[in-house]
């Protein structure tokens, strides 16, 4: 008897749940809540039927079933009651979080919901709409700081560009039409733009240096080297550049870095051309590489005369020039400290400027390779 009234309960439960997830599966559109409710309306039923089928077994009648009956019928009107107060619990919940992110405002500032308590599924959704958007920040952020940028370099670029054209065709012109005819300044008009050429060539390479860099198409051929090497071969190609401007380097003997030599020295050079080119002749610039924990700390002192303070934050801008005592000379610039601090950031280290003493400290700072 209770073999068969065990077999009978657990196959209406079957039917039932088979129902019921039938049910489910066309409602799966629907509300949290009429889920919820359905669930609960399920649970009830099963336990019903099991109920039914026991006291039908043990064949109660009369008050007996009644009571049971009742107590069954009490207990599915309040596990309805209580899903239906958890459901719309959960639906406010939920149109709080919609509401918070139709509410979102056009910079990307989310503000979550603090009028209702969220659970714990809805309140980390809560947690990664505001990282998401925080992204989405940064992102326009990053797209405005780029824009910015790109409008800026082309405004360089046609400014420097304009000029030293303008003077190659004046030049070219008065050697065509014969308005020059002696060989002194035949020879200078040739020699000059030779020269504009160069200058035109290299700014052109820088440009697209910089451009590799940005798209993320630069890549670097690393390897163990001192540091100490990368310096004494960038002197020596500046040396003759310095015309009067002492040069001097503190390197200690042994700094590996795990780098692209190459990469290192434009950086590095870069740093010196431009410290040259705003130090008085008889200024001095000094170079100096220390082991600071694990990174490699190398800076380049000049005597500038130091930059605003304004400026100091804009100085690895894309032709950024700032006051005229950093203005370029004849042999371009505008680009340099761009690719510097592009080239620093590729090996995972930083580059800032700071003024100091005389003028202006540049920092370079790189990880130190391990053994």
């Amino acid at each position: 008897m209770i073999i068969q009234a065990l077999a009978v309960s657990a196959g209406f439960g079957l039917i039932i749940a088979l129902l019921g997830v039938a049910v489910l599966r066309l409602l799966r559109r629907r509300s949290i809540g009429v889920m919820l409710s359905v669930v609960a309306v399920i649970t009830v039923l099963a336990t019903l039927a099991g109920v039914v089928a026991i006291t039908m077994a043990m064949v109660i009648d009369g008050r007996p079933r009644d009571i049971v009956l009742t107590i069954i019928a009490i207990g599915a009107i309040v596990g309805v009651g209580v899903a239906l107060v958890t459901a719309r619990r959960l639906v406010a919940a939920s149109k709080a979080l919609v509401t918070a992110v139709e509410e979102t405002t056009e910079t990307g500032e989310y503000v979550a919901p603090g009028r209702i308590a969220l659970p714990a599924e809805l309140e980390k959704v809560s947690q990664a709409l505001d990282q998401a958007y925080a992204r989405i920040r940064n992102g326009r952020e990053r797209e405005r700081t780029l824009e910015s940028a790109r409008r800026e370099l082309v405004s360089w670029v046609s400014h420097d560009l304009r000029t030293p054209l303008a003077g190659m065709r004046a030049m070219a012109e008065a050697l065509e039409d014969g308005v020059v005819d002696d060989p002194a300044t035949i020879r200078r008009y040739h020699a000059q733009i030779r020269l504009e050429v160069d200058r035109l060539s290299g700014m052109v390479d820088d440009l697209f240096e910089l451009s590799r860099i940005h798209a993320g198409s630069f890549r670097l051929a690393k390897a163990r080297v001192g540091l100490g090497d990368v310096v004494a071969d960038v002197l020596a190609g500046v040396e003759p550049l310095a015309r009067g401007v002492r040069l001097k380097a503190d390197v200690e003997p042994v700094l590996p870095v795990h780098a692209d030599p190459g990469a290192i020295g434009r950086a590095l050079r870069n740093l010196l051309v431009n410290a040259i080119r705003h130090t008085p002749s008889d200024g001095s610039v000094s170079i100096r590489a220390v082991t600071d924990g694990e990174m490699v700390s190398l800076s380049v002192l000049d005597a500038c005369g130091g930059i605003p303070a304004e400026d100091l934050a804009r100085v690895f801008d894309v032709a950024f020039r700032g006051e005229l005592a950093r203005t370029p000379g004849p042999d371009g610039g505008g680009l340099g400290l761009a690719i510097t601090k592009g080239l620093v950031e590729a090996h995972g280290g930083t580059v800032t400027v700071a003024n100091e003493g005389p003028g202006c400290r540049f920092e370079i700072r790189l990880p130190t390779a391990r053994l």
